[in-house]
């Protein structure tokens, strides 16, 4: 019986949303945007951040490999654009390296933004200076395959997000966030708001001005008392 093209596909091109809108994105927190799209679009906190201050944004060029084999990931690497993030879905392999430090140099040389894999990398010390944003599941000094079974540039399952070609990706230290293009503009307008309020709280804080303390302290001993706990307002005996 013949074998399907599935899972045997490459598509060399992608529909990037523009370049402006992304770098929009560009030093705004992981967490405030996950947080103005309701929890549900940051990929599952087992992914480790291996650069140190990460800052990382830019659209998704997606991979499906077989575990632990990297042959289509050195491919992604040629398709790709500067300002694309390489996500990949290697279904959480721990056994085997999908990139070292060889790759993570190719990568930056050529201007891409980053790399997302659900599954390992090795040479993780060569991140300390490099620069070069990488987000992994695991280390393994075990070097992969190369037989070349695989998919790119399709919708996969990276970390708990389904991620889609052109996607954009930002990245810290926190993790990452997924947005789809179309929704792009209508969280940039509710996460602003969120930014900014947060970095003036912050400064308050830092100046020792505390404005809304006791509404603080109001609506969380509201939630408190409505989830069934009882209040003392007197020391334990």
């Amino acid at each position: 019986m013949a074998e399907t093209k599935y899972g045997k596909r490459i598509f060399t091109e992608i529909n990037r949303p523009d370049r402006e809108l992304v770098e929009k994105f560009r030093g705004i927190p992981s967490s405030n945007i996950s947080d103005m799209m309701n929890r549900m679009f940051n990929m599952y906190g087992d992914l480790r951040c291996y650069t140190k201050g990460a800052n990382m944004v830019g659209t998704a060029l997606t991979v499906h490999v077989a575990e632990g084999d990297n042959a289509l990931l050195h491919l992604a690497m040629d398709l790709a654009k500067p300002g694309d993030v390489i996500v990949l879905d290697g279904s959480g392999c721990m056994s085997r390296a999908l990139c070292g430090e060889i790759m993570f140099n190719y990568a930056k040389s050529k201007g891409i933004a980053g790399f997302v894999l659900d599954g390992c990398i090795r040479d993780a010390d060569a991140l300390d200076d490099l620069g070069f944003p990488v987000y992994a599941k695991g280390i393994t000094p075990q070097g992969p395959w190369k037989i070349g079974y695989g998919e790119i540039n399709v919708p996969i399952a990276c970390c708990g997000q389904v991620v889609f070609p052109g996607d954009i990706i930002v990245g810290d230290p926190d993790g990452i966030v997924v947005i789809r293009p179309d929704m792009a503009e209508e969280v940039l307008a509710a996460v602003g708001p969120k930014f900014a309020g947060e970095q003036k709280t912050l400064s308050n804080y830092a100046n020792g001005i505390y404005p809304d303390r006791a509404k603080h302290e109001a609506a969380y001993r509201k939630t408190v008392t409505d989830s069934g706990c009882t209040i003392f307002n007197e020391a334990w005996k």
